[in-house]
Parts: C-alpha cells; sequence; structure tokens
C-alpha cells in the first residue's frame, strides 16, 4: 500500500507596543449565540464576564460545557475532585466516553462526506482529501489490525511517523480500542525513540519505510530497526509505504496493507474520563524526557473550546496548523481539538521554504484556509526572504493568524499582521505548553472590538486564572509588574502526571509553589493586565543583579533593520555573574559592516532596556540551531560557550545539525580575540 493516494475505502517590553483593534466583526457580543451554555449562567453578560464567571464558578462551567459539547456513553456524577498541592487532578469522575466517537461517529451521523483531512503532501499541489466517513473507516481498520495483533485495553502503542492520514487514523485507532498513544516526533535518533518506547512499555511500533520533506526523504524503517533492538517489549513493528522504496522486514514486521483486511467496523471502548488518552515526551531540566500524561474526556473538551474561541472557528472553515504531530500543538490543533469541533484540517507535510519560500501562502490560496497557525521561527525565517513571496498569492480566505511555540517578537507580529494578513486578520500569540494541553493566554477570546497588543498573549482563556509569585512565594496582586508566571486552579485539559513518576510531577509543577501549578515561565503582567511572557525562567538572566528574560532582549534586537532573528543567552561572567551573548542572524542579501551592527544593536538595546542589557559578545551566524518543530536550542547555545561539548547530547532532532558546528568555530574565533 503506496500511502500517497486517496483511500479508497467506504477518512517583553516595559514599553507596551502599539494595539491593533479587532477588524473582523460579527456584530455585537451576543453572549449565548457566543457561547449557548451561558444562557444558564446568571447574570453573565459579556466575554469579560464570561471568563470571570468561569474563574469564580468553575464546576458549574466546566459541567455545562462538558455535557454540552461531548458525548458521553455514561454522564459523569463529580465534575472535579483536584489538589494541586498533592498533584491530584480528577475531572468528570463516573463519566464514560470514546474520544474517536467524538471525533469522527457523530460527525458522520451528521454530515458523512464533509472532508476531515486535507494531506498538503511535501509535493506541491499534490494535495488529499479524505471525508469524515472515510477517515472513521480507516480508524475502524487500523483499530481492527491493532487488535488482532494483541493490543489490548490500557496498552500504549508508539506511533513514530510524520504528518499524514494515517497517523492520525492511528491516533484514533488506539483511542477506538481503550489503547493510549505515545506519538514520537519523526525527526528523534534511534536512542531517543528506543528510550521513548522502552518508557512506556511499548509492545506495538506504527511507522513508514521513509518519510518525505522539504524534498529529503528520511529513513523511518531503518530507525525503529536500530531503536527496537534495545526494546525487548516490542512484538510488532507496522510499516506503511509513504515511498515506493522498500525495506527490509523482518518476521516481527507487519505491513499496513494488512489493515485493508480488516471490518471497517470497530466497536469503541468505553473509557473512563481519566483513563489515559495519550503520553507525550517533553524535555526535562535534568535530560531525561518526561512522558506527560493527559487522559481522555478533560483533555478533549480543552482542546475543541480552545480550538473553537481561540481562533473564531466557524462550522465550514479550513482550519490550517502548520505544525507536526509529533508534538503537543499537532496533538490538539491538527488532530483532536479541530475533529472534536467538525472541522476540516490541514496536515502540512512539508517545510516553509520548500520548494520556495511561498509554500506556505501558496497553501493557503489553494486549500482557501481560514485560520493559519505557525511558529514565530517559521515568521521570522520568512520575513528574511521579503514581501514579494506572499504578496505573489490570494489570502484572501485568512480569517485568524496564530502563533505558537515561543513568543512572538514585535516585528514579526507585525509584518505578520500588516503583510500576511493585510492588516485585517487578527494575530493571536498564543501561549501554553505541553503541560497545558490546550491554549492557556492568547488576545481571543475577547469583545469584538478589544485591542490586541503586539507581542503579548495577554487574555486568559475560560477557566484559566494565571498568577504572578515573587521569589519569596508571595502572589504579586499589582499591575506593570513580572514574576512566575503559576496557575491559581486546575482545569480539565491539564497533564495528569508523569508517566512512572508521579513524584516528579509533583516536584516539579506542584511544590515550586504550593497549592499553584508552576509552569515555569516567567511573565509581565501590563498597567491593563495583559500578559506577556518574557521566557523561561531558566532562561532568566541576572547581570549585576539586574534579572531580565532573554525573550525580551531577543525581541530588541529582532527590531534591528538589519537582524531577521536572534538568540540571546547568559554566560559566566567574572565581575558580573552573568553576561550576555547574543547569535545574530542577518536577513537575506544585507550588507552592513559588523562594527556598525554591533553599535547598532547596542544603542538599541541600550535605549529601549537598559545599558546593562546590552550584549557582550554577539556573533553572527547563518542559521540558528533548531528542533524540526522550530523551537531555537538554546541548551546546546549555552553548552557551545561554556565549551561543554561533550555534553550536547542528541543532535538528531535538530533541523540541520551542520548549524551547531557553525557556531562551534565561530564562537572558538571569538574566544581566540
Amino acid at each position: 500500500m503506496i500511502f500517497s493516494f486517496k483511500f479508497s475505502v467506504s477518512a517583553l517590553r516595559r514599553g507596551v507596543p502599539p494595539s491593533y483593534p479587532h477588524v473582523v466583526r460579527r456584530g455585537g457580543c451576543n453572549t449565548a449565540a457566543f457561547m449557548p451554555e451561558a444562557a444558564g449562567f446568571e447574570g453573565v453578560s459579556g466575554r469579560a464576564a464570561l471568563q470571570e464567571f468561569s474563574v469564580s464558578n468553575s464546576e458549574d462551567f466546566w459541567a455545562a460545557v462538558a455535557r454540552q459539547r461531548l458525548s458521553w456513553i455514561r454522564p459523569f456524577h463529580t465534575v472535579q475532585d483536584c489538589d494541586l498541592s498533592r498533584g491530584r487532578i480528577k475531572w468528570f469522575q463516573g463519566g464514560m466516553l470514546n474520544v474517536s466517537v467524538n471525533c469522527l461517529d457523530r460527525q458522520v451521523h451528521i454530515c458523512p462526506e464533509r472532508v476531515a483531512l486535507i494531506w498538503e503532501r511535501d509535493e506541491r499541489g499534490s494535495e488529499v482529501r479524505y471525508t469524515y466517513r472515510q477517515l472513521l473507516e480507516m480508524t475502524c481498520r487500523v483499530g481492527n489490525l491493532l487488535k488482532r495483533h494483541g493490543v489490548r485495553k490500557g496498552d500504549c502503542v508508539t506511533i513514530y511517523m510524520p504528518t499524514c492520514p494515517l497517523a492520525v487514523a492511528s491516533m484514533l485507532a488506539c483511542a477506538r480500542i481503550g489503547a493510549a498513544h505515545n506519538v514520537v516526533f519523526a525527526g528523534f535518533s534511534a536512542d531517543a525513540l528506543a528510550e521513548r518506547i522502552r518508557d512506556a512499555q511499548s509492545s506495538i511500533v506504527i511507522t513508514m519505510n521513509q518519510g518525505v520533506r522539504g524534498g529529503k526523504v528520511t529513513e523511518l524503517k531503518k530507525t525503529v530497526d536500530t531503536a527496537v533492538q534495545s526494546c525487548p517489549t516490542v512484538r510488532h513493528v507496522f510499516v506503511a509505504m509513504r515511498t515506493e522504496t522498500l525495506v527490509p522486514m523482518t518476521d516481527r514486521d507487519v505491513l499496513m496493507d494488512e489493515m485493508l483486511k480488516e471490518d471497517v467496523v470497530c466497536e469503541p471502548a468505553a473509557m473512563n474520563s481519566e483513563d489515559v488518552l495519550f503520553l507525550l515526551y517533553t524535555s526535562g531540566s535534568t535530560g531525561k524526557p518526561k512522558g506527560l500524561v493527559h487522559t481522555q474526556a478533560g483533555y478533549l473538551l480543552y482542546a475543541a473550546l480552545t480550538q473553537r474561541y481561540v481562533f473564531s472557528y466557524h462550522d465550514g472553515d479550513v482550519f490550517g496548523c502548520v505544525a507536526d504531530i509529533g508534538w503537543i500543538t499537532g496533538h490538539s490543533y491538527i488532530v483532536y481539538g479541530p475533529l472534536a469541533n467538525g472541522a476540516t484540517t490541514v496536515l502540512f507535510e512539508s517545510t516553509p521554504v520548500y520548494p520556495d519560500p511561498g509554500r506556505y501562502w501558496e497553501t493557503v490560496e489553494r486549500l482557501k484556509i481560514n485560520q493559519f497557525y505557525g511558529a514565530p521561527t517559521a515568521i521570522r525565517l520568512l520575513l528574511k526572504y521579503g514581501d514579494q513571496w506572499v504578496n505573489k498569492y490570494d489570502r484572501s480566505s485568512l480569517k485568524t493568524l496564530g502563533s505558537v511555540g515561543e513568543p512572538i517578537n514585535t516585528e514579526a507580529w507585525e509584518w505578520y499582521h500588516r503583510v500576511v494578513g493585510e492588516g485585517r486578520c487578527p494575530v493571536v500569540d498564543t501561549w501554553w505548553q505541553t503541560e497545558t494541553g490546550g491554549i492557556c493566554i492568547a488576545p481571543k477570546p475577547s469583545e469584538p472590538d478589544e485591542e490586541i497588543v503586539p507581542g503579548m498573549a495577554m487574555r486568559p482563556f475560560f477557566g484559566i486564572k494565571p498568577v504572578l509569585m515573587d521569589t519569596e512565594g508571595k502572589v504579586l496582586t499589582a499591575n506593570n509588574t513580572s514574576g512566575a508566571l503559576c496557575i491559581a486552579q486546575p482545569w480539565p485539559g491539564m497533564a495528569r502526571t508523569i508517566h512512572n513518576n508521579h513524584e516528579r510531577f509533583i516536584e516539579t509543577y506542584c511544590q515550586p509553589y504550593p497549592g499553584y501549578f508552576f509552569t515555569g515561565d516567567g511573565a509581565y503582567r501590563s498597567p491593563k493586565g495583559y500578559y506577556q511572557i518574557t521566557g523561561r525562567l531558566d532562561d532568566v538572566i541576572n547581570v549585576s543583579g539586574h534579572r531580565i528574560g532573554t525573550a525580551e532582549i531577543e525581541d530588541v534586537v529582532n527590531q534591528c533593520p538589519a537582524v531577521a532573528e536572534s538568540a540571546v543567552i547568559g554566560y559566566s561572567h567574572d565581575i558580573k555573574g552573568q553576561g550576555i551573548y547574543a547569535f545574530v542572524v542577518l536577513k537575506k542579501n544585507m550588507k552592513i559592516k559588523e562594527e556598525d551592527l554591533y553599535k547598532q544593536l547596542n544603542s538599541v538595546v541600550s535605549e529601549k532596556i537598559a545599558k546593562y542589557a546590552c550584549p557582550d559578545f554577539i556573533l553572527l551566524v547563518k542559521r540558528l540551531p533548531k528542533t524540526r518543530s522550530g523551537k531555537i536550542m538554546r541548551r546546546v547555545l549555552r553548552k557551545v560557550v561554556e565549551s561543554d561539548l561533550d555534553s550536547l547530547g542528541d543532535l538528531s532532532t535538530l533541523d540541520d545539525p551542520a548549524a551547531v558546528q557553525e557556531i562551534i568555530e565561530g564562537h572558538a574565533k571569538i574566544s581566540m580575540k
């Protein structure tokens, strides 16, 4: 089965930047029309009041939304049983449901021929569409195949696949039969994959012969073969064919062709609300990945609610999240959120610059995408190539632009808004984490004419109560202040534990500020009460007693006309405690003397922040070390500057590992001066 055709089955600054009004209006705010459940919330009028109600009357809010938005096999009897200080988080107890039924069967019942997935393959112009009926049948076939090979309720299946329809069907098939899934990003090395398989204790791995991305082929089956050599629990490897290339097969391997022999009906398992839906591994400060656990009802509800309201999604829209399914963004905003809402969701297999820097915008034009959700690093990359690649294509279908993964700098935000969105699309800079399950702070939802401030996540979502804490663990109540970002009460979408290590979960998230969920991020709350993420707290630099977030410096550096993007880290300094080291990428074809650039950067940083924030070292590089999902690997930069090259760790997850060697050589030259 070559998986390139359609199945024929019966598928921060203290100086706040100028704000922009939300220019897309849908008339006045009728609260009940906006959220039907609000009709039962006495005295609630307007979205700000709705948010306040969702926090102060959390159980009433979530109970009403859960009853209305999810299809239950058995209703829940207890809305929540949570104690953050002890790491106990339980929602909708007594309830039973099946996540795949909520994502597929109920959509098929209403509109079976609605398009569920548009697979934007690496080869431009060769997209493939799958209806909800086709996706349900594919899911059932995979579910039956897994059951025939011994997968039972409570097992965990590891999925090592690129973003494609069969990966989505595999996730949903696990949910259908009551197995958990563990999706591992298909750029991880064999060692990294093996570590995750062993921790999840998977007996089944699903993969492809090869992956295709940006015109390059990756040997996925070969990586799995190497990984499972050290994974004694693995009994079978299921292999789908993305290309025509044959790969070596063993007695352990099963071709996914076998699924075509399976029935198109698979009885859905009745799952308790708090049964495990999936594990997803994220980096930890110790270097050992954390297998975060998300459960059934609460996660699905939160993903669906945020997808609809943060992006102003309406029935019939085409939702374009260009992340990878290997990350939480892909789980929540490619798969579970959109499908639970009956949306048409795009699976983007390629890169922003393949075969040219117009790829995103050509895709928007061809697929008529209404909501576009991407990473700041990609926006900054495309900004380098100029406006012409954007203006070449019709983007009139766009209604909302989103940003995810890290704080977006002001220049990139304004380019995204002005050029890509033609000044008419609101830009939602979203803050959330693997741990939170879905978006927690974003400019939307808000009243139609409320302002949006560039570079700020701004407003907490329904049910989210952010607080800032000082170094002594006290809540900071004033505005125009910075502190450690915590969330004061539980919400349904949050992770429940770390797989096989609840003690680590409590130590990481619950103990630093007892009674609060500690995010690990720092934030600034503006005079108007808006939130701006200042970066990880371990990305805070202390220069001569002055604490400053790396994201704050990067935002200012990126405003320099010659700069495309930057990464800032702290390093040990004999006098100041920590110094500031900036890695800078120039815009394409930009010609400027290094001496002049250094003067410009120091001048703008001094002006916008303070002299103490000026970089001690500036290294010009062609590219920054990034994961395939677009996150800058500041940990790698720190190791290079600290001359701790033996601890660089696994670089196979980087988009371009060669970037690290270039940085090592550049730093060596600076060190010799």
